[in-house]
């Protein structure tokens, strides 16, 4: 990358929890931006609420998770309550996933509160949110797009390098790159009611913080929020939106008689699964989030969803700018995004919501407590790393299997020479090679004189003082990353920044910087 004095910033358009996240990206990777919001002030609407394993583990390596789990209530089952008995079916139990992340449990927080810790967050990092500048107009030129941006003090000119669309499922920039957007909207719509009731002491019910009561007639999303309980239900095409009173009825209807209960907001919204054709121009412009798809908010797929695209994108334009990698780089956001959005999350959620009113076409399980779990968290999705349309959403094996290229990297700690470790902690600012084998024979593994590419022996046994690999081995003790990784031994599995699987071969002789080669088409660039 260029110099900051000469380098133009990425412009990222709407400061919703995507924008938000994709400038901490860019912020982390140390890629100059302005993040543009047409609204006076950050969203106080009541909108989602229940943030996924995958996403914490990106906000994670933004450096935010913290002060969203602060705020947060932490979940470690999510419930499935028959409507008609009140009976409990098979929860999902996210301790699961002990072996697999560092967040084995999803979160509850709304959105409204969300969005200010993220904006706290990217002040701290050294950005800002613009507000009160509506995105005009653009034009895409061979080195720049340049932005006509309405701000306080009139209308200015603006000059970036790319320009991020993260403005929400009525995106002006989607309407001027012509996109079409297909798929189709619910003739029923969502209503999402929070209401303040005692259920702990008064009115014990010990449900789960997250519940699903499923019912042929009527289902019903039971979220316990930080300040309150949410209520989330289908309105019947061609209903009336019920009244303040008829709604505390209708949760009385599902959680039983209450001493006391009030209604604290309520907001009914369309249900749409609807994805743009396609969502880039020229390697300079790209959609993002609900810019770029539009998906039932069932299962908590649709913030989360857009969470996937706000890692996948900004260290693809990171490499790029700092000349680590050609601008081909760019063109695998939208090949291994745009599946997962079209028929991966879009296809969970409605088979959910199918599964919720018992009807034709339900997901089930995904093969095991285990998998389940990890299908749940958005920790199954595999990406179409190798364009060759093999990528999933669904995990259906009953263990977990050996890694390959596309999956997300189980995150398991490791020991370093100086400190505990985590594989996400390491691949966080670059590529990671990590290479299974045994440290007593003295394998060969190359230094770390690259700051896009690291190399890290694993060994259950610990480096000797005299190998010369203390600086670059993981002492993996009874195995447990090994065996969780599955892959025999003599192996290099390269890990991307996002923290996916590039590929997975044999060790010899400089595969890692060959590997590393053919996915960024740039040779491995050395420090100094």
């Amino acid at each position: 990358m260029t110099s900051d004095q000469t380098q133009l910033p990425v412009a990222v358009v709407g400061a919703g929890p995507i924008g938000l996240t994709t400038a901490l990206g860019l912020a982390h990777y140390g890629v100059p931006f302005v993040l543009l919001e047409e609204d006076a002030t950050l969203s106080a609407d009541t909108k989602a609420g229940t943030t996924l394993t995958r996403t914490l583990e990106i906000w994670n390596r933004y450096g935010c998770v913290d002060e969203i789990l602060a705020a947060a209530l932490r979940i470690d089952e999510i419930g499935d309550i028959d409507r008609a008995t009140n009976t409990p079916r098979a929860s999902v139990q996210l301790a699961e996933l002990v072996n697999d992340t560092q967040f084995p449990f999803v979160i509850n927080l709304p959105q409204q509160t969300m969005e200010p810790i993220l904006a706290g967050a990217l002040e701290r990092a050294g950005g800002s949110v613009l507000t009160s500048h509506r995105l005009e107009s653009f034009e895409v030129l061979e080195d720049r797009v340049v932005l006509t941006v309405e701000t306080p003090e009139g209308t200015q000119q603006l000059e970036a390098s790319h320009l991020l669309a993260c403005d929400g499922g009525r995106s002006k920039v989607r309407d001027a790159l012509g996109a079409t957007v297909s798929g189709e909207t619910l003739p029923e719509r969502y209503m999402l009611i929070d209401v303040v009731v005692d259920l702990d002491v008064n009115n014990a019910r010990d449900y789960p913080y997250l519940a699903y009561f499923s019912d042929r007639s009527e289902w019903m999303v039971l979220i316990r929020q930080p300040e309150c309980w949410r209520f989330l239900f289908p309105l019947a095409q061609g209903a009336e939106q019920p009244g303040d009173e008829d709604l505390l009825v209708k949760v009385k209807q599902f959680i039983g008689e209450v001493d006391k209960i009030s209604l604290l907001g309520t907001v009914v919204y369309n249900v749409h699964h609807r994805v743009a054709d396609h969502w880039s121009a020229e390697r300079k412009v790209f959609l993002m989030g609900d810019a770029a798809h539009l998906i039932t908010p069932m299962w908590a797929l649709g913030l989360n969803t857009g969470a996937l695209d706000a890692s996948n994108l900004p260290w693809r334009l990171a490499w790029v700018l700092r000349g680590w990698a050609s601008p081909e780089l760019l063109d695998g956001y939208e090949q291994e995004q745009r599946p997962v959005a079209i028929n991966g999350s879009g296809e969970m959620a409605e088979a959910a919501r199918k599964y919720m009113s018992h009807q034709r076409g339900a997901v089930t399980a995904a093969g095991s407590d285990w998998a389940t779990a990890y299908t749940r968290t958005l920790l199954g999705v595999r990406l179409d790393v190798d364009g060759e349309g093999d990528w999933s959403m669904v995990m259906t094996s009953a263990e977990p299997p050996a890694v390959r290229a596309g999956d997300r990297a189980p995150d398991l700690a490791l020991h370093g020479p100086l400190e505990r470790e985590t594989i996400h902690g390491l691949c966080r600012d670059s590529f990671v090679a990590l290479y299974f084998t045994d440290v007593r024979r003295r394998p060969e593994i190359p230094v770390n004189d690259s700051p896009a590419l690291r190399h890290f022996a694993v060994s259950r046994w610990d480096a000797p003082l005299d190998s010369g690999l203390r600086d670059r081995s993981l002492f993996d003790p009874g195995s447990i990353a090994t065996s969780r990784y599955g892959v025999p031994g003599e192996t290099v599995v390269l890990i991307r920044p996002d923290g996916h699987i590039a590929a997975v071969a044999p060790m010899r002789p400089g595969v890692a910087e060959e590997l590393y080669s053919g996915i960024t088409g740039r040779p491995v660039p050395r420090e100094g």
